[in-house]
């Protein structure tokens, strides 16, 4: 009798001890057990190559401000500090796209299958350039010569072979995957093959630290070819952006910013012809060097015309889109690393003909940029912070009927 109490609790001890180790047991399997796509890094799965626009359009601002023909106290030492911001936000976006691939890896290969997503594959080839490019022209500063050479050459490297894969990638697949209705052609579908044009107009950066001789030479004729590549592609293009416009109607609202992708071509093309100029003088001889520079300003001009033509619509189908009730999204990034391209070209076209004229007009037009990136700096980190620019993707909102 005395012996049965504890027989009791020894038995009671050893099921408490089974129901631990069961319970220890479940917890270790489910621990081994990988976790749905959804559950890993939940925050990145609607993360897309579209965000790579912040980098290329906080470059911008740090290249184009020290391009100005203008002296301003200080703007140099703030362009200083933005080109940092656009190292920061490099690296950042580097990492979280990583995370995308790796942890939503469905996801990911969506965005290439799906023809309004897929070109911003375009903007990771701009993003590696135009921080490399700021580097040599700002960066510099801070880190010296070499070490600024060394990173844009491994960027511009890294950019220019990408930025070539998308040109041909891209396209191939909205010819072969993609299934887009007729009449549905949009801005976007500039963004892989523009990226060879800021190989073509960054290179010149990187011609005089080469041999002389052939290699010099080789270089710059192989940016007139990315150039060429670029600007034949954008011709085919830019009619079935416009048709679609006249024979459809507005773009979306929340896409409506895409239209200012169409002077991204333009100022770029006419930023690679004035920097190609420039060093042509010691790479190639007589006469194409002379030629070279006045091919610059025969072209440069006519195109900047119609840059400012295309802003001038553009930014008038952007106040409608406003007053119809445009929100926030990414495409705003899209108000400035092409307005920022038109401050380079404008700035090239000052130095080769002279004419106070295009100075004003670069000094102009990067007011605006500066202006714009700051408006869409301050919104998308608000966005950022909130969650809502990393929630799935909603439709575009529908333009709204009006008279005026």
């Amino acid at each position: 009798m005395a012996t049965f109490p504890q027989t009791q609790q020894t038995r009671q001890t050893q099921q408490t001890r089974q129901a631990q180790q069961t319970q220890q047991a479940r917890q270790a399997q489910r621990s081994s057990t990988p976790l749905p796509a959804a559950e890993r890094l939940p925050a990145l799965r609607y993360l897309g190559p579209n965000w790579y626009a912040a980098v290329m359009g906080t470059s911008i601002v740090a290249s184009a401000g020290v391009a100005l023909p203008v002296d301003v106290p200080g703007l140099r030492a703030a362009c200083t500090v933005v080109w940092m911001l656009a190292v920061v936000a490099l690296a950042a976006v580097l990492a979280a796209r990583t995370g995308h691939w790796i942890a939503h890896r469905d996801q990911a290969r969506s965005h290439l299958l799906d023809p309004a997503v897929a070109p911003f594959y375009g903007c990771l080839s701009m993003a590696l350039l135009a921080v490399g490019g700021s580097t040599m022209v700002v960066g510099q500063d801070v880190i010296g010569h070499q070490a600024a050479l060394a990173l844009d050459v491994v960027l511009y490297s890294a950019g220019t072979l990408i930025g070539l894969a998308a040109a041909v990638a891209i396209p191939y697949l909205m010819v072969v995957r993609h299934r887009i209705e007729p009449g549905n052609a949009s801005p976007v579908w500039l963004l892989p093959v523009v990226a060879p044009m800021v190989s073509a107009a960054l290179g010149p950066l990187l011609v005089p630290e080469l041999p002389a001789g052939q290699w010099r030479e080789a270089m710059l004729l192989a940016c007139y070819a990315m150039f060429g590549l670029s600007l034949l592609a954008t011709l085919v293009m830019l009619p079935l952006i416009f048709a679609r416009l006249v024979h459809q109607g507005p773009l979306p609202l929340a896409l409506t910013p895409t239209l200012f992708l169409v002077l991204g071509p333009l100022g770029q093309s006419t930023t690679a012809v004035n920097q190609l100029a420039d060093v042509a003088q010691g790479a190639i001889g007589e006469p194409y060097a002379s030629g070279l520079g006045v091919f610059a300003v025969l072209y440069g001009v006519p195109v900047m015309g119609f840059a400012l033509l295309w802003l001038a619509l553009a930014a008038s189908m952007v106040v409608r889109a406003v007053r119809n009730g445009m929100t926030f999204g990414m495409t705003w990034w899209g108000f400035t690393f092409p307005v920022g391209t038109c401050v380079t070209g404008a700035a090239g076209l000052a130095r080769h003909t002279g004419l106070t004229a295009c100075t004003w007009l670069a000094v102009a037009l990067y007011v605006l940029l500066v202006a714009a990136w700051a408006v869409a700096g301050v919104r998308t980190l608000r966005g950022l912070f909130s969650g809502a620019l990393l929630a799935a993707p909603q439709a575009p909102a529908p333009v709204k009927a009006r008279t005026t």
